[in-house]
């Protein structure tokens, strides 16, 4: 199970890349759903709820065999799960309109919240096993989500 679950929690491998590993696991979301078809809101937000669900199952296995590793007590986020960047980015694009411009702007968005943490993003990193390294990307996409919208009202 510990191997699926780090096939998973790392996109496929794509965690392991060896730099940025969380800005190619966005951008693998952000290219895996600019050549998907059209889905509806609906639709994206229940994709979304899964991939949450799966993606805090398996970083709690995946950290947890990782600590074991490395004789560590404390809760880390390894850099190799990227599944958790998948859903922020996810988050990020809900209710965006699915154009070039607005595409690249969920993505700088999102890296800038998700790498700035600000409050309380790097409280939810506090969390224990999956929850903490998934629920930090998730206020980030909702952050970059809130000021994409916002700029679309304002313009």
């Amino acid at each position: 199970m510990s191997l699926l679950a780090k096939i998973i929690s790392t996109i496929f491998g794509v965690g392991y890349f060896p730099l940025m590993p969380g800005t190619m696991g966005s951008l693998a979301a952000l290219i895996v759903y600019w050549i998907s078809p059209e889905i509806t809101a609906i639709q994206l937000a229940l994709i979304i709820l899964g991939i949450s669900v799966l993606g805090v199952y398996t970083a709690t296995i995946t950290e947890h065999e990782m600590k074991n590793k490395l004789g560590q007590e404390k809760g880390i986020d390894p850099g190799i799960i990227v599944i958790d960047e998948v859903v922020g980015m996810l988050i990020a694009l809900l209710f965006v309109p699915k154009t070039t411009f607005f595409l690249i702007a969920a993505f700088i968005l999102f890296r800038i919240f998700d790498i700035s943490k600000p409050y309380p993003v790097r409280n939810m990193e506090r969390f224990p096993g999956g929850w903490g390294i998934v629920l930090d990307d998730v206020i980030a996409g909702i952050y970059a989500n809130i000021a994409i919208q916002l700029a679309r009202y304002i313009y």
